[in-house]
């Protein structure tokens, strides 16, 4: 390699880490409002950094699984350390996928996919949504403190943060966008970029988990995910911020049982 060749390629491996980077940070100031987006954002597409989604869902992972071990190490009991994990990734989140899963639950009363839409766009919870969120939070601390030993909840929780997060740029260009809200509002991501991310959630499921456990959780990651789109396609006619937000939820939760159940 001449020292030309060798001076082009460091260049294009420094401007294809920077966009990297930019699109990570990105990625984390849309679905956390605790990441502040880079100043440089504005010069490029909120939708072409879904690709990095997975790094930043790992990342919260890597957050959630810190505090859970910081607990256990403070004498928690299992349980009440697991609570402490998933409540630090809904603070991290902003809770976005909680109401989503939640909202999405309550538009289950309506007749028609425009009756489903105005409840889901209301300020209240009904008996459904608050049922899904308990559900929900409760199903995640419960498996999360059933793994053995908080460090190894800790990993599933990275790869858990990985794949939910993957599957959301996927169910966007799957389905039709009924209302641009929450993360809907960024717009639908280009395939390359998606197929990027998805594989990307892939490594970074397997990257923390063993063999089976991996296969699981991404066998689950899909199911899950492709389950929940078919129902919101069904039911609304496409997608809304809540359904991603639904979707990231009932991901996760499989991802954790996935892996439970397979150790």
């Amino acid at each position: 390699m001449t020292l030309s060749s060798f001076d082009e390629f460091m260049t294009v491996a420094g401007e294809t880490l920077a966009a990297w980077w930019r699109d990570t940070r990105l990625s984390a100031s849309i679905l956390s409002p605790l990441a502040p987006p880079p100043g440089d954002g504005a010069a490029r597409a909120r939708a072409d950094a879904v690709r990095a989604f997975p790094i930043a869902g790992a990342a919260f992972g890597l957050i959630a699984g810190a505090s859970l071990m910081t607990a256990s190490w403070l004498g928690l009991h299992p349980l009440a350390s697991a609570f402490v994990g998933v409540t630090v990734a809904a603070v991290l989140s902003g809770a976005a996928g909680e109401t989503g899963l939640a909202k999405f639950a309550d538009g289950f009363g309506g007749q028609s996919a425009e009756s489903r839409l105005k409840i889901m766009g209301g300020g209240r919870l009904g008996p459904h949504g608050v049922l899904a969120l308990v559900l929900g939070i409760g199903l995640r601390a419960a498996v999360l403190a059933g793994l053995p030993g908080p460090g190894t909840a800790a990993l599933v929780l990275i790869s858990a943060g990985a794949a939910s997060r993957a599957v959301l740029p996927i169910a966007m260009v799957r389905l039709k966008a009924v209302r641009r809200d929450g993360m809907a509002a960024i717009g639908q991501p280009d395939d390359g970029g998606v197929t990027i991310g998805g594989l990307l959630g892939i490594a970074l499921t397997l990257l923390f988990l063993s063999p089976l456990a991996g296969i699981a959780a991404v066998g689950a990651a899909v199911g899950a995910a492709a389950a929940l789109a078919t129902l919101a396609r069904r039911r609304l006619g496409g997608y809304t911020g809540d359904v991603l937000g639904a979707i990231q939820q009932v991901t996760e939760l499989s991802v954790l049982i996935a892996v439970a159940a397979s150790l």
